[in-house]
């Protein structure tokens, strides 16, 4: 881990876009890592609104194709609130990355086999109880929002890790399908990639941009790892 510094980000906060520049100038990483495939990134730096065919929906699922509708509705929404555009901190760690001269690795699994498996994984228990918990929060907002802990939350800011954690156990409590597939299988699959890029490149600093909930179980798997 001397090595590898990993920052945990939240997508529409500013702070993270300033602690990312505060890291390249302090820390001084010789590649900067970042939660994307290389599709998504393209995409992102282009300004891209992902057009889907009929053959990709069958091909990662209509469930899938759901989630990503919805979790992308949610982030331009609140993006509009505090005005920082979703994605705006990793498009900003691959733009310091090429002023600097780094070397940018894309280390997520593909977003089609993660929509895959999530239309594969997920079951109608956890269907149901999704449904269930939307019809709670619009009945009950302000109960739901303290119960996760968010009554005090400010989006301008990553939350701190305790929030992070405490709706980390929450989700793998209540959706351990969903869980599987949107955090632990992509964190094997990122710090597989870490590994492989320590093992090519012996002593050499790598800063690992990711979303907050991947951080901790990251920095653990990272830990089990005999790299050299």
């Amino acid at each position: 881990m001397d090595n590898v510094k990993i920052i945990g980000t939240s997508h529409i906060a500013q702070g993270s876009v300033d602690e990312i520049k505060a890291a390249v100038s302090s820390w001084k990483p010789d590649i900067v890592a970042i939660e994307l495939d290389l599709q998504r990134a393209s995409a992102l730096m282009a300004e891209e609104k992902s057009k889907v065919s009929l053959a990709m929906i069958l091909k990662i699922g209509v469930k899938g194709y759901v989630f990503a509708k919805i979790g992308q509705f949610v982030q331009q929404k609140l993006g509009k609130m505090v005005g920082v555009s979703p994605g705006s901190e990793m498009k900003a760690a691959m733009e310091l990355a090429r002023k600097e001269k780094l070397e940018i690795a894309f280390i997520d699994q593909p977003i089609q086999i993660t929509l895959k498996k999530f239309s594969k994984y997920l079951t109608w228990k956890e269907k149901f109880r999704f449904v269930y918990d939307m019809l709670k929060g619009l009945l009950f907002p302000k109960k739901q929002i303290k119960a996760l802990g968010l009554d005090q939350f400010d989006l301008n800011k990553v939350p701190g890790k305790e929030v992070i954690k405490k709706m980390m156990n929450m989700m793998k409590k209540t959706y351990p399908n969903v869980y599987r597939a949107l955090v632990s299988d992509r964190n094997k699959y990122m710090v597989k990639n870490i590994v492989k890029i320590l093992r090519k490149n012996p002593g050499k600093k790598i800063l690992v941009i990711v979303g907050a909930g991947h951080q901790e179980g990251m920095e653990k798997l990272l830990l089990r790892v005999e790299v050299f």
